[in-house]
């Protein structure tokens, strides 16, 4: 009996054997009598030659067959014909001449190809996601991504967690975005909440003593989507008791230098240990909390060397509390103008009045510029701005400066310093460069609601010698609270939490729940906190991301075997969909639709 193989894992061994393989019709091509078929399947790809002299019952066979029929073939392994190996394939030096030739199924013509990675409408691609998941690429990511949650399975199995399974259907709890509600027909009027993360319940584990905790978790958020964030989504949820935060970095930084070495081993790390940035710091030097560090074009104060430049957009910008930072563009100081009002027209989408700039010449031995700013600088003066730079601004580069409030400053040339990094392509792509950011602001004041709001979550710890500062001066406390970052995105994030009760209940008071509400919303874990919770602390690693970075893929959806379009639809199952009104009268719900639903 044939021993029944995956077709891309035949090889030159298997020589002789009598096999049976089954798979996709990659693509066929008729050479006068001679028929060439490509098998595909999961494994690999694999030819099939069918000579009519041999077998006419299979040639008759394989005469009908059309790209993506779904064949079964039993046949003999031989050595491919001097002149026709094909060196790019792992099977490229066999081939199978079959002795039977089944066709399993026929498949109608396709809305696309899924034999090549062509470029490929999106929603068609989501509306055919079947067929899209048979494509190169998209096979490669599922098995990147399967690669990675067993990966971190195995290492944190060996580290003595458990994966502790949690509800998907909880209590709604403000936690930072809208929650997805499920109604309940057996509390009618009442709901449950799909949860936003497993925050809370994984902290009660660490209050009854399961100290390890993980969990490849799924999560739901209500939210406007973005290239990289999904309402449906998967985490790797960690929670620890007895530790520090250098505990939980430790181990994070293990397991991501783990996986580079076994799922991406042709990537190098740029730096280990990873570096580490307080919020501060990366703020002030990359202009926002997750920095791409791959490359250097680090954001510069020149605030002091020009607030008393004759200057007005600087010298103003800086008297009325503000400051002034520039970007070094190496080698465009030949930018023509309608490149510069490109570059202006770009940071005011993010807040920026506009953008001054030097072009620098340095053909006459000092640094000269025709920009229509340079008239207010002195050389030497000029030299000074230069010299500010990381490594000096030299002739051929071109300055930019944005002079505003620090956080418009941070925003518009954070965002120009990546566009640009893209653009005079800086960045190494074949480099992982992971770093920390910790030493988060606990709070900020939110102006419109007059209190306080968590920057991370409400359950984050605030530095132990900060505690006493939410009597006094909330917004100067910094959490106990930390992200990792890789290549500009945040890839996780974690705190030290909360695990006394009167800790918690100022938290809460200062984000201006009552004492009834805090209990009807969150008793269930203030409660916990009396009964000897432990000191504890955790980490959630974005699953969908970090595959996304290691694929080298730019949009998240193309690393999720099933996800939703920009909008939060399905297209495949065209969901979200009207339900049947009987269900609607289970539920004890009536609908009341915004007129341009009804008329639609």
């Amino acid at each position: 009996m044939a021993k029944v193989y995956p077709a891309g894992e035949l090889r030159l061994e298997n020589v002789g054997e009598e096999v049976t393989v089954h798979g996709w019709v990659n693509n066929r091509r008729d050479l006068g009598g001679l028929i060439f078929i490509v098998l595909r399947d999961r494994s690999g790809l694999l030819q099939v030659a069918i000579d009519p002299r041999d077998n006419p019952e299979a040639h008759a066979v394989a005469s009908d067959v059309r790209n993506e029929y779904v064949l079964k073939i039993t046949g003999k392994v031989r050595p491919r014909p001097e002149g026709t190996v094909n060196d790019k394939l792992p099977t490229g030096r066999i081939e199978l001449v079959p002795a039977t030739l089944e066709v399993l199924n026929a498949a109608k013509p396709l809305p696309f190809q899924v034999n090549d990675n062509a470029e490929v409408d999106e929603l068609q691609r989501l509306r055919y996601r079947y067929l899209d998941l048979r494509r190169p690429f998209m096979q490669r990511n599922m098995i990147i991504r399967h690669r990675i949650t067993k990966f971190m399975r195995d290492y944190l199995d060996e580290r003595a967690f458990l994966e502790i399974e949690t509800p998907i259907l909880i209590k709604s709890t403000p936690e930072g975005a809208r929650d997805y509600l499920v109604p309940s027909r057996v509390h009618p009027g009442e709901f449950y909440a799909l949860p936003q993360s497993p925050q809370q319940l994984k902290q009660l584990l660490m209050v009854s003593g399961m100290e390890r905790y993980f969990q490849i978790a799924r999560c739901f958020r209500d939210e406007d989507l973005r290239a990289d964030r999904q309402p449906e989504f998967t985490q790797l949820d960690i929670e620890m008791s007895f530790i520090q935060q250098e505990d939980i970095l430790q181990l994070l930084e293990g397991l991501y230098i783990g996986m580079c070495e076994a799922v991406r081993p042709d990537k190098k790390i740029k730096q280990t240990p990873f570096p580490r940035f307080t919020y501060v710091e990366s703020m002030a030097r990359y202009g926002n909390d997750k920095p791409d560090i791959r490359f250097g074009m680090e954001l510069t104060d020149i605030s002091d060397l020009v607030k008393d430049s004759e200057f007005k957009v600087f010298s103003g910008a800086i008297a009325a509390g503000g400051q002034v930072k520039g970007l070094c563009l190496p080698g465009v100081a030949n930018y023509t103008r309608r490149e510069l009002d490109g570059l202006v027209d770009y940071v005011k989408q993010f807040g920026a009045k506009g953008l001054a700039w030097l072009a620098l010449d340095g053909e006459s031995g000092s640094l000269t510029s025709k920009s229509p700013a340079a008239k207010f600088f002195t050389p030497e003066q000029l030299q000074a701005i230069a010299g500010r730079f990381a490594d000096g601004a030299k002739g051929g580069d071109l300055l930019v400066f944005v002079a505003d409030q620090p956080n418009v400053v941070a925003n518009a040339l954070g965002r120009l310093r990546n566009e640009m990094g893209r653009r005079l392509n800086v960045i190494d792509h074949n480099i992982f460069a992971f770093c920390w950011v910790v030493d988060f602001p606990l709070l900020e004041w939110n102006e419109d609601e007059k209190r306080w709001d968590a920057v991370h979550h409400p359950f984050t710890a605030p530095k132990p010698e900060h505690i006493g500062l939410l009597d006094t001066d909330p917004g100067a406390a910094k959490a106990n609270a930390y992200d990792l970052v890789c290549n500009g995105y945040e890839t996780a994030g974690g705190s030290i939490r909360i695990h006394q009760r009167d800790v918690q209940s100022k938290m809460f008071s200062l984000m201006s729940y009552s004492l009834e509400d805090a209990q009807a919303r969150f008793g269930h874990l203030l409660n916990a906190f009396e009964y000897g919770a432990p000191p504890h602390g955790g980490v959630a690693a974005g699953l969908d991301r970090t595959v996304m970075l290691f694929a080298d893929e730019e949009n998240i959806r193309n690393v999720i075997a099933f996800p939703k379009t920009q909008s939060a639809t399905d297209e495949m199952t065209q969901a979200p969909s009207p339900v049947d009104s009987r269900q609607l009268a289970e539920l004890h719900i009536a609908l009341a639709l915004p007129p341009e639903k009804k008329q639609s």
